[in-house]
Order: C-alpha cells, then sequence, then structure tokens
C-alpha cells in the first residue's frame, strides 16, 4: 500500500486563488502533496478540490486532522471530507444468485486490489453461501418478501450496524432497497446492466436486443430513492451485432458488470468521487 496519505475532498463556493490558498495551507503545514485535481462548475458557481499529501512529516497531527480540516472548510464557507490511505473500509456485498460480480470483488479484495475489507456478505438466497465460505466472509441469508420486506430491511440494517460497514455494494442484488432504508444507510454503489439512462428497470438486455442496438453496457452508480437514477461513477460498454442474440448479450453483458462495478468501487475507496448537485466530478 505505499506509506499512509492524507486525502482531502473539498466543495465550497467557487472565488479566484481557492487552489493557492489550498496548496498554501497544506505546504504551511509542511506537506508534500502527491495530487492535486479540481474543477470548477461555473453554472453552479461550484469549485471542487481532491488534494492528496504525505502523512508523514506534516505538521498537525492525525488526530487533530479532521477539526483543521472542519475549520478550513468554514473559513472557504464549503464542506469537506477527510481521508487516511491506509484506512480500510469495512464493505457488505449484497448479491441474489449470479456469482460473476460477487466473485470479483472478493479475488480484487484478496489480492489487495481493492483497498477494503469484506466481512459481510448479504443475500436474499442462499446459493452463494459455499462461494463466500470459501474467502472465508461471513454469509447472512435474509429472505425478501412483499409482506417481509419491512422486516428484512431491518434485519439487513442491524447486521450493517453488527459489522461496523461504512458501504454497502449492490453485486446483482434483485430487489429494490427503500427510501426508509437508504434514508438509515445512503452509501450504497449499485451495479446496473445497461448503460443508463438508456433501459433503466427489468430485463434490458432484452429490450437492447429488440431495438437492434450496437453497444450494450453496464452502469455503476449511487443508490437514491429513484430506481436506476442516482448519479453515476463508472460506465463500460461491449460491441454486440445482429449476429448476436440476448444470451450473448447477456454473457458479454457479465463482463462490462464485472469492470464497471469494480473501477467504481476503486474509485471510490481512493476517494477520487465526489458528489454534487445530484451528479459526480470524478478524478481518476
Amino acid at each position: 500500500m505505499g506509506a499512509a496519505t492524507v486525502i482531502l475532498q473539498l466543495i465550497c463556493p467557487d472565488r479566484s486563488g481557492l487552489v493557492s490558498d489550498l496548496a498554501g495551507w497544506v505546504a504551511a503545514n509542511g506537506g508534500n502533496i502527491r495530487h492535486a485535481d479540481h474543477h470548477t462548475d461555473a453554472g453552479a458557481g461550484v469549485f471542487l478540490s481532491r488534494i492528496e499529501w504525505d502523512l508523514a512529516g506534516f505538521g498537525i497531527p492525525r488526530a487533530a486532522l479532521p477539526a483543521a480540516a472542519a475549520a478550513l472548510a468554514e473559513r472557504l464557507k464549503g464542506q469537506a471530507q477527510l481521508h487516511f490511505s491506509d484506512e480500510l473500509p469495512r464493505v457488505a456485498i449484497f448479491v441474489s444468485k449470479q456469482s460473476h460480480c460477487l466473485l470479483d470483488l472478493l479475488w480484487r479484495a484478496r489480492s489487495g486490489e481493492l483497498p477494503m475489507q469484506v466481512p459481510l456478505v448479504v443475500s436474499n438466497h442462499s446459493d452463494l453461501e459455499p462461494l463466500c465460505s470459501d474467502f472465508g466472509v461471513a454469509f447472512a441469508h435474509v429472505p425478501v418478501t412483499a409482506d417481509t420486506k419491512s422486516a428484512a430491511e431491518d434485519r439487513m440494517l442491524a447486521l450493517l450496524e453488527e459489522h461496523q460497514i461504512e458501504l454497502a455494494v449492490l453485486a446483482k442484488y434483485m430487489q429494490v432497497l427503500s427510501g426508509s432504508f437508504l434514508e438509515r444507510f445512503p452509501d450504497v454503489i449499485n451495479i446496473h446492466h445497461s448503460f443508463l439512462p438508456a433501459f433503466k428497470g427489468a430485463q434490458p438486455y432484452h429490450r437492447a436486443w429488440e431495438r437492434g442496438v450496437k453497444l450494450i453496457g453496464a452502469t455503476a452508480h449511487y443508490v437514491t430513492e429513484d430506481l436506476d437514477d442516482g448519479p453515476i461513477i463508472e460506465q463500460t460498454i461491449a460491441h454486440v451485432s445482429h449476429r448476436d442474440e440476448v444470451e450473448d448479450l447477456i454473457r458479454r453483458g457479465r463482463d462490462t458488470e464485472r469492470l464497471a462495478l469494480a473501477r467504481a468501487l476503486r474509485l471510490h475507496l481512493r476517494r477520487q468521487v465526489m458528489v454534487y448537485r445530484g451528479r459526480t466530478a470524478v478524478f481518476a
């Protein structure tokens, strides 16, 4: 993983001199900047910044950095988030019966490609429990029906709290989370098997085949109460032709789903995504 770094994400009203102000604040405290990315949304009058610097040798102690970042954001009339690269977020993966995204994420986490811990997998079916056992990950079977949805979500929320989960990933979890669930646990990423905003909802490959599309794709996005309408993090595509049947689209689509979800999760874990005004800025 290398030496620990500090990552500051800041959103504030735009004005002249902000880049110099932020870099000067880091430099004044002895920080060695590794990465600095900025974006101005002129229409919204909003400035976004992601700055990453070495923790070693920085003049403000680690324990005092959150308060210092909050004071900086207050001075700039904005909002800030502070992260440390050596902290591995605890992530829960939600699945149904399909294993391709789950297997890919567990392998990437175990190999160190994705900087996260996966202490829990939640599923509305029991099919993938043996796979999770192979990786030494706790598996929770929480069936969901229309009549039991509220109780099931309460159980899932209790599991997330019990395992101290910071982020949930819907890796082909074929259920819609309620607004009540998202209000209590808003940090959720989903993979949808279409190039959103096209073909929202169920069976997008079937509908894409019926339209004779020449490109299919997958979209990883943050989950909101509006179905398949959350801020987009990553999208991938694959070319198809008139010779392909629905089964071919589904097979090729699995590759795009795995890649889009893994890329999106890596961007999120490395704090390269910032959400504002219902959209994302991705400093990749």
